[in-house]
């Protein structure tokens, strides 16, 4: 959504983070933001044209972007 990130398991959990902890994702455009990628067997998602990857690891950790926080 525009406010959140939110991921589906596998194992019936739901994720949900603010978007704003991925300022490319936070920029993108609905249709960027539509166009992912699972990476290997569903531990991560890649953004072609945003040139973002987030693992599944670092979401249940609660940890967002490095570039969060930054001034752009």
């Amino acid at each position: 959504t525009d406010d959140e990130l939110i991921v589906f398991l596998s194992d019936g959990r739901s994720l949900s983070v603010p978007i704003v902890w991925f300022p490319r994702l936070a920029k993108a455009n609905a249709s960027e933001r539509a166009d992912y990628e699972l990476l290997g067997n569903g531990e991560g998602v890649h953004w072609p044209e945003l040139d973002e990857d987030i693992s599944v690891a670092g979401l249940l950790a609660g940890k967002p972007s490095a570039e969060f926080g930054r001034d752009a």
